[in-house]
């Protein structure tokens, strides 16, 4: 078989010259990992599927050139950029098809239209912003037998919303009559085993920020940051719309490109008049200190002062 890095194109399909395939079900395991991240780093598939990375690393290839996974043309630019950096993978149709056929997984549970041939560089790079995220506390919770990560699928949908891509998808209404829209990037939601029996679950509503968005504007009729805290704030002093999200206990966890801009975003929490327990911010940094990302997450690592200022009622 060709070395899929030396002869054959990275970004054009030939499975003849690839070599034939027989689905395996390892490959239905990185094709569900595939769909639930959306985009996600090959080197992060290697890990999350275990055994062989180099077995990992040609059924990747065998897999694009047979049409079951994309790889989206914006990462020619890293490639441009010179030095070794790991293919990003996105579902095609025929993955899709395969998984709703193997796992009866739902259309909807599944982002493979040719948006992902098309998908520009900044969307790609939050897109992988989250999924590095989420594939590094999924590996950190295998390794604890107290905690359980559930994705979206494994949690009951909101009310009403059973049957809808994005059932976490809400307004809100903020003074002055304002209707904000709520999508957080990524929900999911931590379950903690006690020793007694108990379970406690608290919901998740990621946030990958890359320091696009202004934290404040005069008019929050305008995006900005502090119009998102507001929006998640107003979340959490309505109980019936909690009720209605199934959430009982809830975190608004923001990740920041880099420590000045977690700052200002906490600076922004603090200026909160309530509802400051429902956020704690992190940056790339923090999750490349050498902690434990779950201990991280879930506040069991202490953090400079800002974290500090916000984990106050």
């Amino acid at each position: 078989m060709p070395s899929p890095q030396q002869r054959l194109p990275r970004f054009e399909r030939d499975p003849q010259a690839a070599g034939s395939i027989q689905i395996t079900p390892r490959d239905i395991e990185i094709l569900r990992h595939v769909a639930e991240h959306r985009f996600i780093r090959s080197e992060w598939l290697v890990k999350l599927v275990g055994g062989s990375a180099q077995q990992v690393l040609r059924r990747l290839h065998l897999l694009y050139h047979h049409g079951y996974l994309d790889r989206p043309r914006a990462q020619l630019d890293y490639f441009h950029e010179g030095g070794s950096r790991s293919l990003v993978y996105g579902l095609a149709s025929r993955g899709a098809g395969r998984l709703r056929r193997d796992l009866n997984m739902p259309f909807h549970r599944m982002d493979w239209t040719n948006r992902s041939k098309s998908v520009g560089r900044l969307f790609l790079e939050h897109a992988l912003m989250v999924s590095d995220f989420m594939a590094a506390l999924e590996l950190d919770c295998r390794n604890r037998s107290d905690m359980q990560l559930l994705y979206p699928h494994d949690l009951p949908m909101p009310t009403g919303r059973e049957t809808r891509r994005e059932p976490f998808r809400w307004t809100v209404d903020l003074p002055g009559k304002r209707r904000v829209g709520v999508v957080p990037d990524k929900v999911f939601a931590l379950e903690s085993a006690h020793p007694d029996g108990r379970v406690e679950r608290t919901h998740y509503f990621l946030e990958a920020d890359r320091g696009t968005m202004p934290i404040e504007r005069r008019d929050l009729r305008q995006s900005c940051i502090a119009r998102k805290l507001k929006a998640y704030q107003a979340t959490g002093a309505s109980p019936a719309q909690r009720t209605r999200l199934g959430v009982e206990r809830f975190v608004v966890l923001t990740i920041a490109s880099h420590k000045a801009r977690a700052e200002h975003i906490a600076q922004a929490v603090a200026k909160l008049d309530s509802g400051r327990r429902f956020f704690r911010v992190l940056s790339e940094d923090d999750l490349q200190s050498g902690s434990n990302l779950l201990d991280l997450v879930i506040g069991h690592v202490s953090l400079p002062s800002r974290e500090a200022k916000m984990d106050v009622s």
